[in-house]
């Protein structure tokens, strides 16, 4: 099992495609606080997430408490900024592929201290990054085809 994580989610709609995304790949999602955005039966069930009691959903209050939980977890953090692109890593099950935030992605702080484990989706230069939820689809899709799409159909 893959586990995408979102550090400080904004946009319910991409938190709601990307635990979609989860939900039919049985990826495990890791969301960290704070989020832009209320978690409540109320709300999910307002936006269609009927998929949500299928998904393997886990909260944390910061990313160092993720880390502290799965101390041997290989941590792939994406970036602009990186210089590996996503396609030359060589994934395998278990591995945690991190997002950030839509408008500032993952603080410099975390990006410095895990500059190893940094990665990029290939595009062109000076333009906007791609959407937060085609991010997670491209990367999660590249793992999954890596190890051979396992009980996937």
């Amino acid at each position: 099992m893959f586990n995408i994580v979102l550090v400080n989610p904004e946009i319910p709609p991409n938190t709601g495609n990307i635990s979609r995304t989860c939900a039919v790949t049985g990826t495990r999602l890791h969301l960290v606080r704070p989020f832009g955005f209320e978690i409540s039966d109320k709300t999910l069930k307002r936006a269609g997430l009927d998929y949500w009691k299928d998904l393997d959903v886990r909260y944390y209050d910061s990313f160092e408490e993720l880390e502290e939980a799965y101390p041997d977890g290989r941590f792939f953090l994406t970036s602009t900024h990186a210089i590996r692109s996503y396609a030359d890593v060589e994934y395998r099950d278990g591995d945690f592929i991190v997002f950030g935030r839509e408008t500032a992605g993952l603080g410099p702080e975390l990006l410095s201290r895990r500059a190893r484990d940094t990665i990029r989706i290939p595009m062109l230069p000076d333009q906007r990054s791609l959407n937060l939820s085609n991010s997670a689809a491209i990367v999660l899709y590249e793992a999954l085809r890596q190890t051979g799409f396992k009980g996937l159909e």
